[in-house]
């Protein structure tokens, strides 16, 4: 390591940028960085770690000369600070190439991969890791409440990643768990999703092929195998192949399955043979998925379950997926970023399985790339099926999508109630709010779910119900 050496950062807030940002800044370099708009929560939290960023992209940024730009993929290449590595011919780096050169090293990776659940099973096997005292190195793709951070440097011999199907950096369209070359991986499942970079599922079912390929012979690959298309996708894995889920072939299974309020009670299987009675504190069926999938993780690299039984129950989960703001008023608020059909489906099964006798709020920003194109229109009017009242808003930021391919939300709520279902749409968050207010009552659930701060309605509730 050489402490004086300069590494910029194009995009430092975002997530994993900033979190490579505090690794860098741990291993001892001189980390600056900039960003087009550097605000709370990540501004202030490279600001306490002493990191220098500027504000706005510009030539300028690059002086004095860094050693090395690592370069985000928010980073067009039109974009002038981009132009400027360029003309000079800077050594660059993108994200993933910096996160293997400066956190995995010669250590073994652990990536998790799919459309959904990433976050959590990734959270969820660097927790099991770091109580059975293996220190692993991890990031992550939000924050893990039990290190109440994305990230860790950790000096065990393994670091776990979150592998996203998202393209790399202007100069490199690969998806970025392409990088990443596993000593075991977890696929969690396959789905149409990145609208903007994918075109059709076909494009999504190549890059996950890509993504199986990188597991080497002696790597393993841990599949959820109650899907027919992950089945299909792992038919060309290298590498040991093992499937977990709830099918009787699977050869880690959960079984006796038993919801509740505070979590959920499952049985696993190994080869057939019981292995072991678990408590998960996350609710939904899903979440028996990840657990199962980060238990079965251990278990291949030697683990034993005793000791995983208690750290999985004192997991904490991961901030804004399923998380609980507070209840006021006898309005118990939830927090969650589903942001894809299945993902809202899934959510609000899991929130009508812990709550059974309370009314199911659903409160909606369509924000993503993919939301925000019609092409779920159909699916997301299925998606609530769990949900008494709903409420949804436009789409921010439509103007970005042609209008032939936009989604409608007035068009959602108007299949809602075809479907017998009260729902209501809102041209703006203020709006939401207020209507919010009026219909919520003592007793409800109230569940947000964006990928988004949705112009800040989280805290603006919790404002005017503890007022």
């Amino acid at each position: 390591m050489n402490s004086t050496q300069h590494i910029h950062l194009l995009g430092i807030c975002g997530t994993g940028m900033a979190a490579l940002a505090g690794i860098l800044k741990e291993q001892g370099y001189l980390v600056t960085g900039s960003d087009e708009h550097a605000y709370p929560p990540m501004s202030t939290f490279l600001e306490g770690l002493g990191i220098k960023v500027l504000n706005g992209y510009q030539p300028e940024n690059l002086e004095p000369v860094p050693d090395l730009v690592v370069v985000g993929n928010v980073i067009r290449r039109e974009n002038p600070e981009a132009q400027a590595v360029l003309a000079r011919n800077l050594p660059r780096l993108s994200l993933p190439e910096a996160l293997n050169r400066f956190l995995v090293g010669d250590r073994q990776s652990i990536v998790v991969a799919g459309t959904h659940g990433k976050s959590t099973t990734t959270a969820l096997i660097a927790w099991l890791l770091q109580a059975t005292g293996r220190d692993p190195g991890f990031m992550v793709g939000g924050i893990a409440r039990n290190f109440n951070s994305n990230y860790r440097t950790g000096q065990g011999g393994y670091v776990v990643l979150e592998g996203d199907e998202y393209d790399t950096a202007f100069f490199d369209k690969r998806p970025k768990f392409l990088h990443f070359r596993p000593r075991l991986a977890v696929l969690t499942s396959i789905e149409y999703d990145h609208a903007d970079i994918y075109p059709d599922l076909e494009r999504v079912i190549q890059a996950f092929q890509g993504f199986v390929q990188q597991v080497g012979e002696g790597g393993t690959l841990l599949a959820w195998g109650d899907a027919a298309l992950v089945r299909q996708v792992c038919g060309q894995a290298a590498g040991k192949l093992q499937y977990y889920g709830l099918k009787e072939d699977a050869t880690w299974r959960a079984l006796e399955i038993a919801p509740g309020a505070g979590g959920m009670d499952f049985t696993v299987l190994r080869e057939g043979r019981r292995w072991g009675r678990f408590f998960t504190p996350l609710l939904g069926t899903h979440n028996v998925l990840n657990s199962l999938a980060a238990v079965a993780a251990l278990g291949e690299l030697g683990e034993e379950p005793e000791p995983l039984q208690k750290t999985l129950a004192s997991f904490q989960g991961v901030k804004r997926r399923l998380e609980a703001a507070g209840e006021y008023r006898g309005v118990l608020v939830l927090e969650d970023f589903a942001h894809h059909p299945t993902a809202v489906a899934v959510t609000l099964e899991a929130v009508r399985q812990g709550y059974p006798h309370r009314r199911l709020v659903a409160i909606f920003e369509p924000r993503t790339n993919t939301s925000r194109r019609r092409v779920f229109q159909e699916p997301y009017a299925q998606a609530f099926k769990d949900a008494d009242l709903i409420l949804v808003r436009e789409p921010p930021d439509l103007w970005k999508v042609e209008p032939e391919e936009q989604f409608s939300s007035p068009q959602l709520i108007a299949d809602l109630k075809a479907r017998g279902q009260e729902a209501y749409y809102y041209p703006d968050t203020d709006l939401l709010l207020t209507g919010l207010l009026e219909k919520l009552r003592p007793g409800d659930v109230a569940l947000i779910m964006s990928n988004g701060d949705f112009d800040h309605l989280l805290p603006r509730l919790l404002k005017a119900l503890e007022g």
